[in-house]
């Protein structure tokens, strides 16, 4: 998935909007780092496309918001074995 960033920024973006998508889930899709995934979006978006990093940056923070429910609802997962 090398090659132009910001195409690459733009389509994590779509994907992000599209899916609801977290981070790690576009990382995986994507196979390059969430690292890669924050700057793309964080640093590199920013500069090209203002409208659709501002449209991303609403779904990231309400997947920042939730995360702290998701990590609750794996850990009980993991101790009641479902």
């Amino acid at each position: 998935m090398k090659g132009n960033m910001e195409e690459r920024a733009e389509r994590l973006a779509l994907y992000i909007l599209e899916n609801r998508a977290t981070v790690r889930s576009a990382a995986q899709k994507f196979g390059i780092s969430k690292s890669s995934v924050h700057k793309d979006l964080s640093e590199r978006l920013p500069t090209f496309n203002r409208t659709l990093y501002l449209k991303v940056k609403e779904v990231l923070e309400q997947n920042k918001a939730e995360r702290h429910i998701r990590g609750g609802i794996a850990t009980r997962k993991k101790y009641k074995g479902a």
